[in-house]
């Protein structure tokens, strides 16, 4: 699934090809994909791409009046890529217009000039979502975002607070998307193990120094993700995520802080990973795999 530094890595290639580039089709494959109709995705057509913006793990095309549109009310085309969703650019679409069916194909834009990008989704769950609103913040998911970690005011501070009522185990609170924007499954794992902390870490009980210790890990690993992807072409952004992991992901491997086997515990619908040495103090975590303590 993309998180904040793929989707940050999206937005800066997509503001290269997009920005003044004119909306002329937008045509969707896979009906299930669009969680609104009002304003109809037809709406964009004819309009200019004027800035793209990233919320959480949210990507954001606003497009404003063009050459066929008269107003001057921006609209945007928000989407969530879910976990098998990608984008994937073209300097030139295929010349016959797709057809629905069962293939990964969920919705085409085309752009003046011949160009243009397709959203897919690869396997059988299908969550990706695409949504067309005069505001961002009326996609319901944008609108319950936490802040965002990488934000100029996001400091040790604010993280404390945010940590000082949870109840819950770390893990789990760093993929909340209410509690703080763009972490998921893998960067969690990632940040907690710079952080040398055990992911079964009841949030609320971290110490000053373990909320500094999880704060740099947190600004670093993300920072460093954004910019090991920054400058890197849309279909090349999956492969660099997983060539910069380091524990998630990498079950049975050594760690590369300290050379023990890194572990794993699954649950119903993911897992997690984890070195038992830097994190855990030597011991295995129980795999519990019905667990539902991370949702």
């Amino acid at each position: 699934m993309p998180e904040l530094p793929e989707v940050e890595a999206l937005r800066d290639f997509l503001t290269g090809h997009l920005v003044g580039r004119e909306v002329v089709r937008v045509l969707p494959v896979a009906v299930s994909v669009l969680k609104t109709y009002d304003p109809p995705v037809t709406a964009l057509e004819g309009r200019e791409v004027t800035a793209v913006r990233r919320h959480g793990k949210f990507l954001g095309i606003e497009a404003g009046a063009g050459t066929a549109n008269g107003t001057g009310e921006a609209l945007h085309l928000v989407t969530h890529l879910a976990r098998g969703g990608w984008l994937q650019w073209h300097d030139r679409l295929p010349g016959t217009p797709p057809r629905p069916g069962r293939g990964p194909l969920a919705l085409r834009v085309a752009l003046g000039g011949g160009a243009g990008f397709d959203l897919t989704e690869a396997g059988t769950q299908k969550r990706l979502a695409v949504y067309v609103v005069r505001d961002p913040r009326d996609v319901p998911g944008v609108a319950r975002l936490g802040p965002d970690p990488l934000a100029d005011d996001f400091d040790e501070t604010r993280l404390a607070a945010l940590l000082a009522g949870e109840r819950r185990r770390i893990k789990g609170a760093l993929r909340d998307q209410s509690l703080i924007a763009g972490v998921g499954n893998a960067y969690s794992d990632e940040i907690l193990h710079v952080a040398r902390m055990s992911p079964y870490k009841i949030a609320a009980s971290l110490t000053e120094e373990e909320t500094h210790r999880l704060y740099e890990a947190l600004r670093t690993t993300l920072t460093e993700a954004v910019e090991r992807s920054r400058g890197l072409a849309a279909g090349r952004l999956k492969a660099e995520k997983r060539s910069g992991l380091r524990v998630h992901g990498r079950t049975g491997e050594p760690c590369p802080v300290c050379g023990d086997t890194v572990r794993e515990v699954a649950f119903s619908d993911s897992s997690l990973q984890y070195c038992p040495t830097c994190q855990t103090g030597g011991r295995p975590l129980a795999d519990r795999r019905m667990s539902r303590l991370l949702k």
